[in-house]
């Protein structure tokens, strides 16, 4: 425990009246000045115990409030299930799943709709009216700050571009121009193809030229333990992207839920198969979606149920390819923007000696030529360093390049 600090003495000085005025001046100057210093730590102890006060208050504050935390009872969290005109509420617990009859506060009464969620105590008494609830895994989703990616910098694809703008922007941005022609835009886009060939570089290209809300999701994110978790989420997202439309839902690697349902009796393929309803229904459901648009992506359409193919759900099934070889060329141009290059370097010769490879595999290759460049201390990227870059890429595949007409199975 801290002791408080001692008062200093309290100084006092005799003066002989007999004194000239000179000297009695000079004592009475001697005099003040020891009363100022005293009065000066004075002052820092009463700044000092003020601080000290305060931080006492606070502490205080704090243990009386964990005090009365420790008194009361925990509230419970339910859902109201129905009201009737007389104040009583039918209201279930979460967890149990216990329905109850209940009255409400005529104050409470007035915020109540069924559907709502209340914190309940013991006797089932409703104590607050809890704000909407929505999945905090939700919630992280949202893509708050747009990807610096443009359209420009994606290459070989001008044609799955198009249609993509087509089918997600255009809405958007010009949805007179659907009314004036008597059409509903295409409710949604499932981008497949190889691996590195731009699906998700779409989506982020989408994201970065609208305002609308960009909600990214990997399809093994929906894939929960527990009964139930994975369809609640997504009814959350496409309840989240409702409230925030214009909005648009990007679905990565939608193979992971929307694989061909089986006879499978296990509790896991049983609880993938639910929330993969979950999204059927609210892809084409009862309920206007508004303006939400979907995007998929996967690299195995092969494996995608025929359920959710079907018209109304994915209007635009877009195939983006491996790049030709004018696409090489042209991603070749987009990668080494930003590198001293060679003027002897030629991209249309580097884009028939790569035939098969992906944008991806252009990008990794470009980056590896530059590491030779600094390997040899130059600044400046030559033939002979992407020569050496393709032929490390293809010594590190250690087998053939698969070409987009080969991938999936047939």
């Amino acid at each position: 425990m801290s002791r408080s600090p001692s008062l200093p003495d309290r100084p006092t000085r005799e003066i002989d009246p007999e004194l000239p005025d000179d000297k009695r001046l000079e004592a009475l100057r001697s005099h003040f000045y020891e009363i100022a210093e005293v009065n000066a730590e004075l002052d820092d102890q009463l700044e000092a115990a003020t601080e000290r006060r305060e931080q006492l208050q606070e502490e205080a504050d704090r243990v009386e409030r964990e005090n009365k935390a420790l008194k009361s009872s925990s509230l419970y969290v339910a859902t109201v299930e129905d009201t009737f005109d007389d104040g009583e509420v039918v209201v279930k617990q979460h967890g149990n799943n216990q329905e109850v009859l209940t009255e409400a506060a005529p104050r409470t009464y007035e915020r109540l709709d069924a559907g709502d969620r209340v914190a309940v105590d013991d006797s089932f008494g409703i104590q607050t009216v809890l704000n909407a609830e929505t999945d905090a895994r939700a919630q992280a989703m949202e893509i708050t700050e747009s990807p610096e990616v443009g359209y420009e910098e994606i290459g070989g694809i001008d044609e799955q571009v198009r249609d993509v703008r087509e089918a997600v922007e255009q809405p958007l941005s010009q949805p007179e121009v659907f009314e004036e022609v008597g059409i509903d835009p295409p409710s949604g886009v499932l981008l497949y193809g190889p691996p590195g060939t731009g699906k998700t570089m779409l989506a982020k290209a989408v994201a970065n030229k609208t305002d609308a809300t960009f909600i990214k999701m990997a399809g093994s994110e929906l894939v929960r333990k527990f009964i139930g978790e994975g369809s609640r989420l997504v009814r959350d997202l496409f309840e989240m992207a409702r409230e925030r439309e214009p909005a648009i839902i990007f679905i990565d690697e939608i193979d992971a839920i929307a694989a061909t349902r089986t006879e499978s009796k296990t509790s896991g393929d049983a609880e993938v198969q639910r929330t993969m309803m979950q999204l059927l229904s609210e892809m084409d459901g009862f309920e206007a979606r508004g303006e939400v648009r979907i995007i998929a992506a996967t690299n195995r359409f092969d494996m995608l149920d025929r359920a959710i193919l079907r018209p109304g759900r994915f209007d635009r099934l877009i195939e983006v390819p491996e790049p030709d070889e004018a696409g090489r060329e042209r991603i070749f141009e987009i990668h080494t923007r930003g590198m001293e290059v060679a003027e002897d370097v030629d991209f249309a010769a580097l884009a028939a000696e790569t035939d098969g490879y992906s944008g991806a595999e252009i990008e990794s290759l470009t980056t590896e030529a530059g590491m030779f460049a600094i390997r040899d201390d130059r600044t400046t990227v030559e033939t002979g360093d992407f020569e050496a870059a393709i032929e490390k890429i293809e010594d590190d595949d250690g087998s053939d390049v698969v070409p987009a007409a080969g991938y999936f199975y047939q």
